[in-house]
């Protein structure tokens, strides 16, 4: 690749993550060194994580970044300087260039929840190597963060179970 594009899969429907793995999948298929990486998901949500590394996927889980809809009680200036280290050392990573395609999932969710300004985000897509093919997802990507990237997917929430109460499953949902 010549030029590595920008992707979200953003919106409120079920899939982000998935499409997130399934290009890793894709990519590492090919023989591209690939990078997986989340935000807010806890250790006992990472079901595609083992399956990701058996196939020589490298993960990351920036776990001390966790998602204030499930720790309410956690203080945003510790969730921002957090990310802020997680960022710093993304940037180290992109500078090295070990990797064809890193993903960030969930990193839209950074702006969403206020730990993350749209401005820092936008600077940090800036800085990514002009090779390098980069993912990310997350639900709520403003208008200026669509026009920064290159390919824009939208999951739409049309029918979902969890309307009729349905709990989340394993191996499906989570």
């Amino acid at each position: 690749m010549t030029t590595g594009l920008i992707h979200i899969y953003t919106g409120d429907g079920k899939g982000k993550t998935t499409a997130a793995v399934g290009i890793s999948v894709r990519a590492r298929s090919r023989g591209l060194r690939v990078l997986f990486t989340q935000f807010f998901k806890e250790a006992d949500s990472e079901s595609e994580i083992a399956a990701l590394e058996r196939i020589g996927i490298v993960t990351i889980n920036f776990d001390k970044v966790k998602s204030p809809l499930f720790h309410p009680d956690i203080e945003k200036s510790i969730l921002r300087a957090e990310a802020a280290k997680a960022l710093s050392h993304l940037r180290d990573i992109f500078n090295e260039n070990r990797f064809d395609l890193v993903v960030i999932d969930e990193f839209i969710c950074l702006i969403t929840e206020g730990i993350l300004a749209e401005d820092e985000a936008i600077a940090f897509l800036r800085c990514k190597p002009l090779k390098l093919e980069l993912v990310l997802t997350g639900q709520g990507a403003t208008q200026n963060i669509l026009e920064a990237v290159d390919y824009v997917t939208f999951m739409k929430n049309v029918k979902h179970p969890f309307d009729k109460n349905m709990s989340a499953r394993k191996g499906i949902e989570f």
